[in-house]
């Protein structure tokens, strides 16, 4: 059988010649992958986030050298690797900053596709299995907050367990499987760090491979939301508004990747704890199943949901029936197709039937593990939601920016406020008592 016939010399018309599906790939993902010309700042989250999870994969491998996952020896293990292993803090800083920075650009990532209009045609499929990528990125980060086996770890893990308690009928079977055991225990330990070093890491490279191949099939999104395959040029057949992304985007992705990193490790050796968000106090001191903390919460990127369980009480549950019913009939009025209309009036009526406090679930424990969920899970309904004929929010009304920011902004502050008064009550309940040294102070 005749060689490949190649146009390259050297090393590269030798691989070539014998694999040519490597040149081919290359060609069509980078050198001959067309982007648009506006692409900006924003966009560069996307590297960061390929970035921070070959970060966590490497820093990953190293830690489970040392790591023992027993109960009874996970929190000492982990001291052993700060104290005794050399670079072990390093590689354990590195871990544990890179989860949060992970939330972090890939919060931005997300608002950058709903800013532009990412989830619309013809990229469904992209922004599905992107949402498919987060929900994988919180079970991941979910499993491996239990494996220093800390109070906070131990107790944060408990609590969210628990949460699949609420899930009628299934809810307290499940929450023992979950668990192995009644309680957080050793069984829980294992079933966690088999999650979160084995299954979840190969679902996560998975679907980062189908994510890329999935937006180099349809071209990337642009922040005027026009499509640059549209307008070819007659005689390439290129798109006269694109660049090649090799070497043109890779060379800008390389600067922003370097200064992304220059904060990176700033945080690593200088705040890895960034002032108990990172790492909280409470996961210095062993767990302990007979202690419960004073206030537990959830690490930082996890608090948006955290607090939409804590307001949901059974005064809000009317409220969000009230609202729900207004939104279907809203949706009615907005949809052309008649069976779209209709059936998302019906949908609404149900739902609100179906959440009134007073015939169902009066405990409101469940209807705000309900909206938690559907928090997250909204996100996929977006490409049939939003059915603005305008993609970027350049070009909309001044309100849809208004409320697309509020929501992102409402997000991360609830993670702050709700971080403050935890820190400030933990200082409180940590402060002696003054003694009365004098009639009048007493």
């Amino acid at each position: 059988m005749p060689l490949h016939k190649t146009e390259y010399t050297g090393l590269l018309g030798w691989i070539d010649e014998r694999f040519p599906t490597v040149m081919s790939e290359y060609k069509r993902h980078m050198s001959e992958y067309y982007a648009p010309k506006n692409s900006n700042f924003w966009y560069f989250f996307g590297a960061f986030a390929l970035v921070v999870l070959v970060i966590q994969l490497v820093t990953g491998i190293f830690l489970v050298m040392h790591y023992k996952p027993d109960a009874a020896q996970a929190f000492a293990s982990i001291e052993y690797i700060m104290r005794e292993v050399p670079g072990g803090w390093f590689i354990r800083y590195m871990h544990s900053t890179g989860a949060s920075f992970f939330f972090i650009v890939v919060y931005i990532h997300m608002y950058r596709g709903l800013l532009y209009g990412s989830h619309r045609k013809p990229r469904e499929i992209v922004w599905l299995v992107g949402c498919t990528l987060f929900l994988m990125l919180m079970a991941e980060a979910f499993f491996g907050y239990l494996l220093p086996w800390g109070q906070m770890s131990y107790w944060g893990a408990q609590v969210i367990v628990n949460l699949f308690g609420a899930i009628p009928f299934i809810g307290p079977d499940l929450a023992i499987w979950i668990r192995g055991d009644y309680v957080v225990s050793d069984a829980t330990l294992n079933r966690f760090f088999s999650f979160h070093v084995i299954a979840i890491p190969l679902a996560l490279i998975a679907l980062v491979v189908v994510h890329i191949f999935a937006l180099h099939d349809v071209g990337s999104n642009n922040p005027d939301g026009i499509e640059i395959k549209d307008k070819l040029d007659p005689k390439t057949g290129k798109p006269l508004d694109g660049i090649p992304f090799h070497p043109y985007f890779t060379v800008h992705d390389t600067f922003a990747v370097g200064v992304f990193l220059f904060i990176f490790f700033a945080v690593v050796f200088f705040a890895p704890e960034l002032g108990g968000y990172f790492l909280e106090w409470n996961n210095f001191v062993p767990a302990d199943a007979l202690a419960t903390p004073a206030h537990i919460a959830p690490v930082w990127y996890f608090t948006p949901y955290y607090s939409i369980l804590r307001a949901t009480t059974s005064e809000f549950m009317y409220v969000l029936t009230i609202g729900m019913l207004l939104y279907a009939i809203l949706l009615f009025f907005t949809f052309r197709a008649p069976a779209a209309r209709y059936a998302t009036l019906v949908i609404g009526l149900l739902l609100a039937i179906f959440m009134w406090p007073s015939r169902i679930a009066p405990d409101p424990k469940f209807w705000g593990v309900v909206l938690m969920g559907a928090s997250v899970l909204i996100f996929f309904g977006l490409p049939w939601l939003d059915q603005s004929p305008v993609k970027s929010m350049r070009y909309r009304p001044a309100w849809h920016l208004w409320i697309l920011w509020r929501s992102r902004s409402c997000s991360s502050c609830s993670a702050t406020s709700a971080r403050r008064r935890r820190r400030r009550r933990s200082r409180t309940s940590r402060r002696p008592a003054r003694c009365c040294t004098s009639r009048s102070s007493c």
